[in-house]
């Protein structure tokens, strides 16, 4: 199985960050870490990096005149550790082409609603004031827009009745942290595929073979007494049953590309 270098963009607590450290240390995900990059100097998630022995470096938006060139010596931090997939966990920048095009298809961001709804800051409180009974989290590809990118997995979460911001961000926190774990450990398995835009304005799409890359479905029905790891548990069982390659609607499987 190849091992994912991986650097972490982030920007405050690190959880996110702390359960892929977690995962590699435990040796349930095949990547090594091999920086973990703040924009905002003291942020937690540098701490987190440091007590696993993850090289850290704080490069501040604020000490560049243009996003531009804020990204490109990110990237050159990023080439100089030997990583060649990034992630953003709780990375509060928007990213540039400049970024993008050095790391093609190898960015990866966690958001947490069910994207495309509620992108951007905050999208615990816009389900709460749009009154969605469900919501989750989105692992997505990064492009140049505001969590628009390729859908890789996502889970699913009730909006329960007395919900306020806090406790369903408190609800959606433990499946952010699992499923972006195992979506990165499909990435290391090879198992990631796109298919280009076929006509102008359509979107480039993300599959990953092998896996129904959706969790938390099945514990929906029990929706008044359902717990993040209840859902996670039925929702990683179908996921492991599924078949290995089925093309269907999809097109044909050679029309998607792996992501080297």
């Amino acid at each position: 199985m190849p091992q994912l270098d991986l650097g972490v963009l982030v920007s405050g607590r690190g959880s996110n960050l702390q359960a892929i450290l977690d995962a590699v240390a435990e040796g349930r995900l095949e990547a090594r870490v091999r920086l973990v990059i703040s924009n905002q100097e003291g942020a937690p998630a540098l701490e987190r990096a440091a007590r696993a022995g993850v090289p850290t470096q704080v490069v501040s938006h604020r000490a560049f005149p243009d996003r531009e060139s804020f990204d490109a010596a990110l990237v050159a931090a990023l080439r100089e550790a030997g990583v060649s997939w990034v992630v953003l966990a709780g990375f509060m920048r928007l990213l540039t082409p400049t970024f993008l095009a050095a790391f093609p298809d190898r960015v990866v961001n966690i958001h947490p609603a069910l994207s495309p709804a509620f992108p951007g800051v905050d999208a615990q409180q816009q389900a709460l004031d749009h009154g969605v009974k469900l919501t989750g989290c989105t692992v997505h590809l990064v492009d140049a827009g505001t969590d628009t990118g390729p859908i890789l997995a996502q889970a699913v979460a009730p909006v329960l009745d007395g919900d306020d911001r806090d406790t369903l961000a408190a609800r959606l926190i433990t499946l952010e942290h699992t499923l972006l774990v195992k979506t990165l450990g499909w990435i290391s398995e090879g198992r990631l595929r796109l298919r280009p835009a076929t006509r102008p304005g359509a979107r480039v799409k993300a599959r990953l073979l092998g896996v129904t890359p959706v969790l938390g479905i099945a514990g929906i029905a029990g929706i008044a007494g359902i717990a993040g790891s209840e859902g996670l548990a039925e929702g990683e069982a179908s996921a492991s049953g599924a078949p290995e390659e089925e093309p269907g609607a999809e097109g044909d499987a050679r029309e998607w590309e792996q992501v080297p």
